[in-house]
């Protein structure tokens, strides 16, 4: 079993560290394909300072391969059993859209965060699935699909507007469907369709999105807003990934998904520092 995300209050800050079972995610050096690379991983974010850690086996990138239920679920179940082998001290995120995932997570290791990209808009049966077992449900803002997300960058009047007004009614329906209010959590959903400036637009709208009354997640971490408008790689982005995990955290608390765990530590003590003087 792993440690239950009852154990910890999601709506304090927490560095969520990023485990792609994946061939093909944005970001090569958080590739993994091996046991012994995920092992590595993850006995390294926890021993970094990570809370909770969220592993993901099919990438949402633009372009990315097509992945069965089959394939998903073996490589979220490889990260599942390396977490309850490694550590003891971690809760855990399954990034999925998949109910089915959900189902055969918790089935087999216990609770488990559910990290939505589509908050249930893909698979009819989320929601539902979500409410019946009880767990927390991050979800995220999106238009379309990972393939036909960046075509669908117009947005009536301002972007945290629009993106504000989706949640008001998503939760609505969370809330129809049985999902427990407390256990909701919102992700913003930056770089899913969202241009370059409203993704800055959206970032400095937080305090409009932290007033629906939800923990948020922010996942900006080595982004193409952060690469593309400093004309640098991926590589070259944790100065500018760690100068939005301030800005996310600066005032209020949230969970921030990131690839690099021990410099956003830092960054996360230093907010709740600047919070309390």
């Amino acid at each position: 079993m792993i440690l239950a995300p009852s154990t910890i209050n999601i709506a304090d800050s927490h560095v969520m560290a990023i485990v792609n079972i994946t061939p093909d995610s944005f970001y090569a050096q958080s590739r993994i394909e091996s046991v012994e690379g995920l092992s590595h991983r993850i006995e390294r974010v926890v021993a970094d300072g990570a809370t909770i850690v969220d592993i993901g086996g099919y990438s949402s990138r633009p372009g990315a391969r097509e992945v069965s239920v089959e394939e998903e679920w073996s490589r979220v179940r490889m990260g599942l059993e390396a977490v309850a082998n490694i550590s003891k001290g971690v809760v855990v995120s399954i990034d999925t859209f998949r109910a089915e995932v959900v189902r055969r997570a918790v089935a087999e290791f216990g609770e488990v965060i559910v990290n939505d990209i589509s908050a249930g808009e893909l698979d009819s049966d989320m929601l539902s699935v979500v409410a019946k077992l009880g767990v927390p449900y991050v979800a995220m803002h999106m238009r379309g699909t990972p393939e036909t997300m960046q075509q669908m960058t117009d947005y009536e009047g301002d972007v945290v507007g629009g993106v504000v007004e989706y949640f008001e009614r998503r939760v609505a329906e969370f809330e129809a469907q049985g999902i427990a209010c407390e256990r909701i959590i919102l992700d913003p959903g930056f770089g899913f369709a969202k241009d370059l400036k409203q993704n800055y637009e959206l970032m400095r709208g937080l305090p409009r999105l932290r007033a629906l009354g939800f923990p948020l997640l922010i996942g900006v971490s080595r982004k193409s807003m952060i690469y593309k408008a400093l004309g640098t790689t991926p590589e070259e982005s944790l100065p500018g990934s760690l100068a939005l995990a301030w800005e996310a955290l600066r005032e209020g608390n949230a969970i921030v998904r990131v690839h690099d765990v021990k410099e956003t530590c830092q960054v996360m003590r230093l907010a709740d520092i600047y919070r309390e003087v």
